[in-house]
């Protein structure tokens, strides 16, 4: 009788604890494209304020300059990219204190707070890089996004379509830094552990198709 492979566990919703969020970095560039394409047309829209064919992501992320802005993301026990965010400081030398927050989180991701816990980690990680006013672009539309601004105290305006929020942030502190640390340990560690716990899966996997295609193979010669 074949045997049925066996079932990762399946990913929890998230609670009040800690949502590890990991800093991406160029290695994670095909995860990012993966999770874009992933947006249908709608989240598209909202994302970029405009419809974004596959080849136009596929620019967006090549051009994504991890050394110059911050992308963070959540990863699920899959080990996809489930959520992310891009904080783009500005390419200006004398406007380096401003930077801007964009955010996507996959359709069977929401509802969990993801984009919210994202915000916070990006508004930590501006403070301690010395940014003190941050911006969001958004559609009006975009009523999820600009929730998120408006809870943190952002000043909203409204022109036409668009609405631009922008929020003063504190200076660096002791706490802000010592939260960044932390946070990048406890990602790292999170994502590390994810990463065994799917080579065990996968391992597992190989062996019952391997068992299986021994029994297959003695039924035919029986036959």
């Amino acid at each position: 009788m074949a045997t049925r492979d066996p079932a990762p566990p399946r990913d929890d919703r998230a609670d009040s604890g800690t949502v590890p969020i990991r800093a991406l970095d160029s290695g994670h560039r095909a995860e990012i494209v993966r999770h874009l394409l992933s947006l249908d047309a709608s989240d598209r829209y909202l994302r970029f304020g405009y419809a974004a064919t596959d080849e136009q992501i596929g620019r967006y992320a090549e051009r994504l300059d991890f050394d110059r802005d911050a992308v963070f993301g959540i990863f699920n026990r899959r080990l996809h990219l489930i959520a992310m965010a891009h904080l783009a400081f500005s390419v200006d030398p004398q406007l380096r204190s401003c930077a801007e927050f964009g955010v996507s989180v996959a359709k069977a991701s929401r509802g969990k707070g993801y984009g919210s816990r994202l915000f916070e980690r990006a508004v930590t990680h501006a403070r301690n890089e010395g940014v003190s006013q941050l911006f969001i672009h958004a559609l009006s539309e975009n009523t999820a996004m600009l929730k998120i601004a408006r809870n943190a105290g952002a000043v909203l305006e409204r022109a036409g379509s668009e609405t631009e929020a922008h929020l003063r942030l504190p200076p660096a502190d002791f706490d802000s830094r010592v939260s960044e640390l932390l946070s990048d340990q406890v990602a790292v560690t999170d994502y590390h552990l994810k990463a065994q716990a799917k080579q065990f899966w996968g391992v597992i996997r190989l062996l019952q198709e391997i068992r299986q295609g021994v029994r297959d193979a003695r039924d035919r010669a029986r036959g």
